[in-house]
C-alpha cells in the first residue's frame, strides 16, 4: 500500500494479461466447447476490469508502463508439465492458483483502503477473482478424475507456497 501507483500499473498488466491467456486457452482448445464459453467469458470480463483499472490510472495521472515479466507468474508457470492431458491439467489448476492469490491479494488490498468507490472496487475484484479461481477448478472436474485433480492441486499449492516464500514483496499483485 506505501506505493499504490505501482500497484495500480501492475494491476492493470495482470487484468490484460489474464484476458490474454483466456483467449489463449480458447485458441489451444477450440474443440472444448465448454472451456471455450467459459474462457471467452473470462477474457471479456477481464478486459472489462483493465478498462476500469485504466480508469483509475489516468485519473491520477499515471501512464501504462509497456508489460514486464512477472517473477511469480513466469515460476509457477514453470510447474505445467508437458504433454497433452497432464498440459491441459496442469494449465487449468495453475490458473486456479494464481486466480487464487489474486483473490487473496486484492482482499487485502480492500481491507487497507478506506471506505469509499476504491475500496467497493477492490471488494468486487476480490469477488470476481474468487469465482474465476473457482471456474479453473470446475473446469478441471469437467475434462479429469477428481482424485487427479486434487492430488495435483495440493502437490501445485505445496510447489507455490515454496515459490511466495522465496518472492520478494513488492507493490504488485503476485
Amino acid at each position: 500500500m506505501g506505493d499504490f501507483d505501482a500497484f495500480l500499473l501492475d494491476h492493470a498488466a495482470a487484468e490484460k494479461k489474464a484476458s490474454g491467456m483466456a483467449l489463449s486457452m480458447v485458441s489451444h482448445y477450440p474443440d472444448r466447447a465448454q472451456l471455450v464459453m467459459a474462457m471467452t467469458e473470462l477474457a471479456v470480463e477481464e478486459m472489462v476490469h483493465f478498462r476500469e483499472v485504466v480508469k483509475l490510472i489516468q485519473a491520477r495521472g499515471l501512464v501504462l508502463g509497456a508489460d514486464e515479466k512477472d517473477p511469480y507468474i513466469n515460476a509457477v508457470r514453470g510447474l505445467i508439465r508437458q504433454g497433452s492431458d497432464v498440459y491441459l491439467l496442469d494449465r487449468l489448476l495453475i490458473a486456479g492458483v494464481i486466480e487464487a492469490r489474486g483473490a487473496e491479494r486484492f482482499g487485502l488490498v480492500a481491507a487497507a483502503l478506506p471506505e469509499g468507490e476504491l475500496q467497493a472496487f477492490y471488494r468486487s475484484i476480490t469477488r470476481s477473482e474468487c469465482r474465476h479461481f473457482e471456474l479453473f477448478l470446475d473446469l478441471a472436474g469437467s475434462y479429469f478424475a477428481s482424485d487427479l485433480i486434487a492430488s495435483r492441486w495440493q502437490t501445485l499449492l505445496d510447489a507455490e507456497s515454496e515459490i511466495m516464500r522465496g518472492m520478494p514483496i513488492r507493490a504488485a499483485l503476485h
